[in-house]
């Protein structure tokens, strides 16, 4: 029994290793003929195929809108404004009775100031005063000398001359000296103001004059 197990345990292994040897050419036969295959390669022609471009969208273009007509506006008729109508009716309520004023104490309105009093200029021509005339100066007449002297008087509230100027000249320092000297001797009916006295002025006109 121990002598046939061991003889086919040894065919068992034998035949084994003969089939790991024949793996094993058969391998290494395969690689060789793979060696010896020269690779190919296969020359195919290149076809290019020209796409035309792709345009790209345009935009859609803005189209004017189209304008509409401005239509008339019709002014709409203003209505006329309602004249005031007047009725004449007759009432019969009483009218109410007016509201009273209250009282407001019076101030006694001050005095209104006194009117001025009139006041009447100086005179130097009334008759009752015999003014003499001036004298006419000897050399003045020889030489014939003439003129027309404005005396300028003051004349005090008693109607005497206070002060005598020339206003205008009569062209000759002679007559006017002769004017001067006689009229400061003149008495005037003195200015007043209402029935009182005052002081004022007066012009006196002289006139020197040859006679022919």
């Amino acid at each position: 029994m121990s002598y046939a197990l061991s003889s086919s345990a040894a065919g068992r292994r034998s035949s084994l290793l003969g089939l790991v040897i024949g793996l094993h050419v058969g391998v290494f036969a395969l690689i060789m003929a793979a060696k010896t295959v020269v690779p190919q390669i296969l020359e195919m022609p290149l076809i290019v195929d020209l796409i035309p471009p792709v345009e790209a969208p345009k935009p859609p273009e803005a189209k004017p809108l189209p304008m509409a007509k401005p239509q008339a506006v019709r002014p709409q008729p203003q209505p006329k404004p309602a004249q005031p109508q007047i009725e004449a009716t007759t009432s019969t309520v009483p009218a109410p009775a007016a509201p009273v004023a209250p009282v407001v104490e019076s101030k006694p309105t001050p005095p209104a100031p006194p009117a001025p009093e009139p006041v009447s200029q100086a005179r130097f021509d009334a008759d009752y005063l015999k003014n003499p005339a001036p004298a006419y100066p000897p050399l003045s007449r020889r030489m014939g000398e003439e003129g027309k002297v404005i005396l300028r008087v003051s004349v005090t509230p008693q109607g005497t001359a206070d002060n005598v100027e020339i206003k205008t000249s009569s062209g000759s320092a002679r007559l006017d000296e002769a004017a001067q000297k006689t009229v400061r001797t003149w008495k005037f009916v003195a200015a007043k103001r209402g029935d009182t006295p005052v002081q004022s002025w007066v012009l006196v006109p002289i006139i020197f004059k040859l006679e022919q």
